[in-house]
């Protein structure tokens, strides 16, 4: 008899984000389930793993909740065809690049490549179409569009150039600092570029992008570089300056809510997903940091107001990130030096374990015992005149044979 495979769970992350995207609570899940709210909390924080009915329960209302999650979800582009009259969502103003279509795949298998020089099958033209290439055609004689898989550089490429320009801005939003900027996004891209197969087939490669150049852009050691220490020169405009002194007063976490909700359009379960916060503490960190903004811009108190003034801050300054083959070379080369230092530092360990080895005793050697002190002899002279008992001993050693006597006998006295 086989054993039928378990039934796939999504990480304890993504679990506690489908919970709270459906608001429902930890014991409103535990009873539809059945089981206790402290197991409900274990499986989403990765402690426990469902086993049995219960894992086939909770894996059916993991899937419920992910299909109502992706139908009422907003689209995060613009459309290709998107004119003047399209309503734009909050997330395309600053997300998104101008020219950009949609998020690419960067799954090896999945994507498929189009060839640009390919005609559309649905609207050739009429004039130069030979026969049989017509709408009224048969369906098996239009030519189809050839694809082919992206290989790993190519995904890596696509995802560059759609996310970094709009990356460069948010992270200026979050420091303040263009070079800091550029520098966060570039190295987050040459750490996924190092860790590319985790990368490729994570849910949302754009969203580990930017969590990681959001980490490094807010770390508190780049006070301590010298290159840091002073303030780069603030906006040309007076309202930009006032916005981004608002906006740089915020502690880190409420700024990173902010720019996540506000700026790059995420709702409110995937800010506290992305920011490993619960909803309820999220929400108030938002509160808190519009409430900061409003008091010192009165005019920024509608959110509608704040996320285009934040998406025309952050357009204002022309920041440049690299090229893509400059990231995946410079991500390369980090490797390789971190790689040879390792090898440097494990040859020294090796070499000194191996001297020791070497050197060391391979048998026991007893200790000296430590000297005793001896009573009665008389303490040494200083040199000089001798007297008339030294006088007389040196002249019965002198008078004694060469080897001296047989056997000594001392003298009495």
């Amino acid at each position: 008899m086989t054993q039928s495979p378990a039934t796939p769970l999504p990480s304890p992350k993504r679990r506690r984000r489908l919970r709270e995207a459906a608001g429902l609570t930890q014991a409103q899940v535990a009873d539809r389930v059945g089981v206790s709210r402290e197991t409900v909390r274990s499986w989403e924080s990765g402690r426990t793993t469902p086993h049995g009915r219960e894992r086939e329960a909770y894996a059916e209302l993991l899937a419920e909740q992910e299909d109502e999650h992706a139908s009422r979800r907003d689209p995060e582009t613009v459309p290709a065809h998107a004119g003047p009259g399209t309503p734009v969502q909050r997330s395309q103003l600053a997300l998104v690049p101008a020219g950009a279509d949609a998020p690419p795949s960067t799954d090896p298998g999945g994507p498929t490549e189009t060839a640009p020089s390919t005609p559309s099958p649905s609207a050739p033209d009429r004039a130069d179409a030979p026969a049989g290439t017509g709408p009224d055609a048969p369906q098996e004689t239009q030519p189809r569009p050839r694809t082919q898989p992206l290989t790993p550089t190519q995904a890596f490429d696509m995802l560059y150039e759609f996310c970094a320009p709009a990356l460069v801005r948010q992270t200026y939003l979050l420091t303040g600092r263009r070079e800091l900027a550029r520098e966060s996004v570039e190295r987050a891209f040459q750490l996924a570029w190092q860790r590319w197969p985790e990368v490729a087939v994570d849910r949302d490669p754009a969203g580990w992008v930017r969590a990681t150049a959001y980490e490094y852009a807010l770390s508190p050691w780049h006070r301590l570089r010298p290159r840091f220490r002073h303030p780069e020169p603030p906006p040309a405009d007076a309202t930009d300056r006032a916005l981004l002194a608002a906006i740089l007063r915020l502690p880190p976490v409420h700024r990173r809510t902010l720019v996540l909700y506000d700026g790059v359009g995420l709702d409110l379960p995937d800010t506290a997903a992305e920011t490993e916060a619960s909803t309820p503490a999220t929400a108030n960190r938002l509160l808190h940091a519009r409430e900061a903004v409003a008091a010192r811009m009165p005019e920024l108190s509608a959110p509608e107001e704040l996320h285009r003034r934040l998406a025309a801050l952050a357009g204002s300054e022309r920041l440049h990130a690299p090229g893509p083959t400059a990231v995946r070379t410079g991500s390369e080369r980090r490797a390789r030096s971190w790689t040879r230092a390792a090898i440097a530092v494990t040859t020294l360990l090796v070499s000194a374990t191996a001297l020791t080895l070497a050197t060391a005793p391979d048998h026991y050697e007893p200790p000296l015992s430590p000297g005793t002190t001896v009573r009665g002899v008389p303490p040494r002279a200083a040199p000089g005149t001798l007297s008339e008992d030294e006088l007389d001993l040196r002249s019965k050693l002198r008078s004694e044979t060469e080897n001296g006597p047989g056997r000594l006998v001392p003298e009495g006295r």
